[in-house]
């Protein structure tokens, strides 16, 4: 293995799932951008707990402040936009998304792809357990003087959803949510629309699941961490609920069938990954800013991610939960409890030990991103709680969100050489 970094090569090889889901994410970019011309109202909302499928009753468009994050990084963009806001008197210790958020917001809200972000009708907060989430949208309130509605999921503390608990957050549904869309957009609530909404939802979320579990194959067809990130677009925003939805996942599953028939691994931005040597499980976000060249390094030493967690930031699927048509507010209630960041560490541990070994994984990787303390916090515990249980070997990285100041390419590689390293040296000892 080779310390020497590599620049990924300019020419990104992408197959027909990925060119879908950028154009269906534009075209979001694209309905914002028209809000003028189109008379729509704009929610803005968050990807952990989000209420797409009801949103969507109202005829509103959604805006997830996170995701032009998200973008902005991918785009190489979020840098100056971080500066900005730090300008304005906002930490270096702040979470980068909101950074990004507020200095895009200060230089003209001009979004990623180059169209403007109007502003919001509502700010509508699902609390999944990220406070930072609570203070962000207060300092949108402050600023955009919009409606505000609040859905207070609770912590799942003991690992269990009681009835009581869904309850509370119907309650809140009927007496604090809709009351509030249906004043805002002017459209009366129909839950039968709503009913047809999670039916779709329901239908994509088994072929995600379904794409997600491919990877237990060997060669995995998938690379669940960052090609994840690609796969996890559609349901976790604007078109969870949606036909659109639905036909993207059947066309990825249609490609990653193809791929098991033949025997292929996952796609890279480089072509076709051919020498599968280490399997691992990805605890974390990843590095957007960097995120090709963080890749590469995975790719280049045919090491391919089989299971993360930052996959079920926004609903753990693959646990089980499906939206159900036929109690509606209630599974739009369990939706938001069963959060990846709604759940206890106990919880995540369980998760990750599973993932280790449903999915034959080498081992465990964390990817500690210094300004997210909703993922951070207890990391190190779990890893080692994991590397026991299982006999696997763990590492931990350090990078950021969208902030590239806390991205150190040289020192991420050698930490990942030295794992991969560990990882043969238990193989040669029989572990």
């Amino acid at each position: 293995m080779s310390a020497q970094l590599r620049k990924p090569s300019t020419d990104v090889q992408k197959d027909a799932s990925m060119a879908k889901q950028k154009a269906m994410i534009d075209s979001n970019f694209d309905r914002l951008g028209n809000v003028k011309n189109s008379g729509e109202k704009v929610s803005y909302t968050f990807v952990p707990g989000n209420l797409n499928e009801l949103i969507m009753c109202f005829d509103m468009v959604g805006n997830y402040p996170e995701i032009n994050a998200i973008q902005n990084g991918l785009r190489k963009k979020s840098g100056g936009m971080i500066m900005e806001a730090e300008k304005w008197g906002h930490s270096e210790d702040v979470c980068t998304y909101v950074k990004a958020d507020i200095g895009m917001m200060r230089k003209g809200n001009i979004g990623p792809t180059g169209q403007p972000i109007p502003e919001p009708d509502i700010l509508m907060l699902s609390y999944t357990g990220c406070y930072t989430f609570l203070k962000w949208f207060e300092l949108l309130r402050h600023d955009y003087k919009c409606e505000t509605a609040m859905l207070h999921v609770p912590y799942t503390g003991d690992g269990v959803i009681t009835k009581a608990m869904t309850d509370y957050v119907v309650k809140q549904l009927k007496e604090e949510v809709i009351p509030k869309y249906e004043k805002v957009s002017g459209v009366k609530f129909d839950i039968d629309r709503l009913r047809e909404n999670l039916a779709h939802s329901a239908k994509a979320e088994d072929d995600f699941v379904w794409v997600l579990e491919s990877a237990k194959n060997k060669p995995s067809p998938i690379d669940a961490y960052f090609g994840g990130i690609y796969y996890i677009g559609p349901i976790f925003t604007a078109f969870r609920g949606t036909d659109l939805a639905v036909d993207y996942y059947k066309t990825l599953r249609a490609e990653i069938e193809e791929r098991i028939r033949k025997g292929q691994g996952p796609i890279t931005p480089e072509g076709e990954m051919k020498n599968e040597k280490y399997r691992i499980v990805t605890e974390g976000p990843p590095n957007y800013t960097s995120m090709r060249e963080f890749w590469k390094m995975f790719y280049d030493e045919g090491a391919v991610v089989v299971a993360s967690t930052y996959t079920k930031v926004g609903g753990t699927y693959d646990f089980g939960f499906r939206h159900d048509p036929s109690r509606p507010l209630e599974s739009l209630a369990e939706y938001c409890m069963h959060c990846y960041t709604n759940r206890n560490l106990p919880e995540r541990t369980r998760m990750l030990e599973s993932y280790i070994n449903d999915y034959e994984a080498d081992g465990l990787l964390i990817n500690s991103i210094k300004s997210c303390n909703s993922f951070a916090a207890g990391e190190l515990m779990m890893m080692r709680e994991v590397e026991k249980r299982t006999g696997k070997p763990a590492a931990f990285v350090e990078t950021d969100l969208v902030d590239p100041r806390y991205f150190s390419a040289a020192n991420v590689k050698n930490r990942l050489e030295s794992y991969f390293q560990m990882i043969d040296q238990k193989r040669r000892a029989g572990v």
